[in-house]
C-alpha cells in the first residue's frame, strides 16, 4: 500500500474494502484530462478531500442479471452490494455509465429486476449500451423499450456533461470474423459527424461493451472497425475510452487516447488465452482471494495526478 495512505484500518474494513475492489470505477477530471479511482478508495471518508469538487462519474459493468451458475449464484446480492456501496460514498458521482450486459439472458423478467435495482442508485443520470447479452433475440426488443430512449432506439447517441462529451457506441450488433465486434459504417458515419466542428480541446468518453483495442482476436475481444472510430478521435487532445465484457482491467494508452476495460459486478473471466476461451471463472475458496484486490492511490494536488496501485488479498 501507499505511505501516503492510512494503514491502521481494522481487518473487518480492510475485507470490506477488497471485497468491493471490482464492483467499479470512479473518474474524475481535471485538467481534461480523467482519471480512474477504486470504488474503495472513494468511499473512503479519509480521502473524501482528495477529490472532492472534482466532476466524478461511475462506472458499471457486465452485471449479468439472472446468471445463477457456480460462479456467482447471486449476481443480483453483489450488485446490491454494488449500490449500497456506491451510495454511500462521501463524494456523489455526477452520472453513471453502464458498459452493457446488464442482464445475461435478456429476458423481461431479467431487466425488471436489474431495473429496479438500478433504481436504488442515488444517482439520477444513468446512460447505458447494450452489450451482447443484452440482444439475445437479435434486434434488442427488451433493452431498446428501456434504454433506447435516449439515443432514438439505435443505441448509439452522445451528451455533453460539465464540459465533457460522452459518446455510447454499439459494438454488439454487428460481428466481425473471430467474434470481434462490430460499429458499421451507419454508426461509424454518425460518429465522424458527431464530432466535426467540436474544439481539439474537448475531453472526450466513449462508452461501449465490448474492447475498442484488440485485446486477444481468438476469443474475440477487440472491435474489428474500432480503427476508423479512433482515426477521428486522434485529434482530441483527451480521449478515454470505456468498455466492459471482458470482465477484468486492462489498460492501453497510445497518444492522447486512453483504453481501459472494467471489472465485472457478476464473475470473473479468464486472462486472455488461459483456458479453452471466454467463460465464468468458478475458482475454490482458497483461490477466492487471488481474484479480489484493492487498488491503492496516491493524489498529488499540483498538478492533480492519480498513481495507482493494484494488490491482490494474497
Amino acid at each position: 500500500m501507499s505511505s501516503d495512505l492510512p494503514t491502521g484500518s481494522s481487518r473487518r474494513r480492510a475485507l470490506k474494502c477488497l471485497a468491493f475492489g471490482g464492483v467499479g470505477t470512479v473518474f474524475v477530471l481535471a485538467g481534461g484530462i480523467l482519471t480512474p479511482i477504486e470504488l474503495a478508495l472513494a468511499a473512503s471518508d479519509k480521502n473524501s478531500s482528495s477529490i472532492s469538487g472534482v466532476p466524478l462519474f461511475l462506472q458499471i459493468s457486465d452485471t449479468h442479471i439472472g446468471f445463477n451458475k457456480e460462479a456467482n449464484p447471486d449476481v443480483a446480492g453483489t450488485l446490491r452490494q454494488t449500490i449500497d456501496f456506491v451510495n454511500a460514498m462521501p463524494v456523489k458521482p455526477a452520472l453513471t455509465i453502464h458498459t452493457g450486459d446488464i442482464t445475461h439472458l435478456s429476458k423481461p423478467e431479467q431487466f425488471d429486476l436489474a431495473a429496479q435495482l438500478l433504481s436504488g442508485l442515488n444517482i439520477t443520470e444513468l446512460h447505458t449500451v447494450p452489450g451482447e447479452h443484452d440482444v439475445t433475440d437479435g434486434p434488442g426488443t427488451e433493452y431498446f423499450s428501456r434504454f433506447g430512449q435516449a439515443s432514438g432506439n439505435k443505441g448509439y447517441y452522445s451528451f455533453d456533461h460539465q464540459g465533457v462529451h460522452f459518446i455510447g457506441l454499439v459494438n454488439v450488433m454487428h460481428f466481425k470474423p473471430n467474434g470481434l465486434g462490430g460499429l458499421g459504417d451507419e454508426q461509424l458515419a454518425w460518429l465522424e459527424d458527431d464530432l466535426k466542428g467540436r474544439s481539439s480541446s474537448t475531453p472526450i468518453v466513449v462508452f461501449a461493451h465490448m474492447p475498442m483495442w484488440t485485446i486477444y482476436e481468438p476469443w474475440g475481444w477487440g472491435t474489428g472497425d474500432a480503427g476508423q472510430a479512433m482515426s477521428y478521435l486522434k485529434r482530441f487532445g483527451s480521449v478515454t475510452v470505456l468498455n466492459g465484457h471482458i470482465h477484468q482491467i486492462v489498460s492501453k494508452v497510445e497518444g492522447n487516447i486512453t483504453f481501459h476495460t472494467a471489472r465485472s459486478t457478476a464473475y470473473p473471466q479468464p486472462i486472455a488465452g488461459n483456458g479453452p476461451g471466454p467463460m465464468p471463472l468458478t475458482v475454490a475458496s482458497d483461490q477466492l482471494p487471488r481474484m479480489l484486490g484493492v487498488t491503492s492511490i496516491r493524489i498529488a494536488q499540483h498538478p492533480l495526478k492519480a498513481t495507482l496501485d493494484d494488490a491482490t488479498l494474497v
